[in-house]
């Protein structure tokens, strides 16, 4: 599918595409033919209305997302305590991080970035983007491992800020802990792979711990590692964003925002994942 689109020159038409494949444009669409058909054909009308306004209360529900994302998606299990003691104990001595010698390294993948945050004066990143880049920091910190952060303009956004800029600046002030490697110039999933890959192997990389949500790590893993492909560059998967969510089960079946994004976006990476996108 992204073969196609850069064949017909029209990637920057992803976001828009996918957009009206998924939730709720297909069911309106429904429904606007249910109601068209109610007096012609008054039972098949009815039925497609029905199964219309159904279709939108699901999609809508925080527990439709659950019950159907193990079914589209494959999980990743988190890095244990077990194996994040591993990797501290192959860390580099300070004498090789002085050097700037490093056979791994934790590359974060970007979710979203803001241009212009007014309560900060500044671009931000999303809330996505912030959770994973925190996350990333904080693997740096527990293995003694450097960080790295993909991710530029996307092909749904206005000119602005590149992700991984905004990232490597809030890494810095925020954290305290710089950024070893920024790749700034991606536009979705595919290009975080295409281009951190050769970036990392050049800096002596020979191990990635690739950080993503829980939800999107199938395609990432998949993506780098057909970047990868023939270098001997191993992948392995460090999801986050795995917590499960607290409403009760009578909420998790009445629609609402959260419930909406959340099938959204287990259903755009399904899509992604059987495309290859």
């Amino acid at each position: 599918m992204h073969s196609l689109l850069s064949l017909l020159g029209i990637e920057t038409w992803k976001p828009v595409l996918t957009a009206l494949v998924l939730p709720p444009v297909p069911l309106l669409l429904m429904l606007l033919l249910g109601a068209r058909l109610i007096l012609p054909r008054r039972s098949w009308g009815w039925l497609i209305v029905l199964a219309s306004v159904g279709g939108l209360w699901l999609t809508a529900c925080s527990g439709f997302a659950r019950a159907i994302e193990p079914l589209l998606l494959s999980a990743s299990p988190p890095l244990r305590p077990a194996r994040i003691a591993e990797l501290r104990a192959e860390a580099p001595s300070a004498a090789d991080k002085r050097a700037g010698g490093s056979t791994v390294a934790i590359v974060v993948l970007g979710g979203g970035v803001e241009p212009y945050a007014p309560e900060y004066g500044t671009s931000n990143l999303s809330s996505y983007s912030l959770e994973s880049l925190r996350y990333g920091l904080w693997l740096g910190r527990e293995t003694g491992w450097p960080v790295a952060f993909s991710g530029g303009v996307g092909w749904g956004n206005q000119p602005g800020a590149a992700e991984a800029d905004v990232a490597a600046r809030i890494a810095a002030q925020d954290y305290g802990r710089p950024l070893r490697w920024v790749e700034a110039d991606s536009r979705d999933t595919r290009e975080n792979a295409a281009r951190s890959v050769p970036m990392l192997q050049a800096a002596g990389v020979r191990h990635i711990l690739l950080v993503t949500r829980g939800w999107h790590m199938q395609r990432a893993k998949f993506l780098f590692e057909e970047a990868a492909r023939n270098s001997g560059l191993r992948i392995d998967a460090a999801p986050m964003g795995l917590a499960t969510g607290v409403e009760i089960a009578a909420l998790a079946w009445i629609p609402s925002s959260a419930g909406f994004e959340r099938v959204r976006l287990v259903l755009r990476e399904w899509l992604g994942w059987k495309l290859r996108a």
